[in-house]
């Protein structure tokens, strides 16, 4: 399986365990959950490191911890594109923003799957 959809798996498993531990993700079946994978993979790879780019110095500032905003506007920007996929508010889908990225590491460890090394 192409890393990509091994990773679009993974967000979609991870999106339905966060949305059974918290409230503020709503996911309507497995499909959907797929769905919102894959778009949380594309919005993941083209538009978050824009954003991480434009918003570095607030970045420095706050020693990384606006990474985790930056990954809720992801999250609240993929329930826009998908059917079956909702966020609540704000500050809930920040709280799962960051049950999401856990979730997510543990899965991938699970799987095998090796952070990308960078240089």
């Amino acid at each position: 399986m192409n890393k990509f959809a091994l990773r679009a798996v993974i967000n979609a498993l991870a999106l339905i365990i966060v949305s059974y531990l918290t409230s503020a993700i709503m996911v309507d079946g497995i499909f959907a959950a797929l769905a919102a994978g894959l778009v949380l993979g594309v919005v993941n790879a083209v538009i978050r490191p824009v954003l991480l780019f434009f918003s570095l110095p607030l970045n420095i500032l706050t020693l990384g911890l606006f990474t985790f905003v930056i990954n809720t506007l992801m999250l609240k920007l993929t329930a826009t594109f998908v059917n079956g996929f909702a966020t609540g508010g704000f500050f809930g889908t920040f709280f799962a923003a960051i049950l999401l990225s856990i979730v997510s590491a543990i899965i991938s460890s699970f799987l095998g799957e090796k952070p990308e090394k960078t240089a």
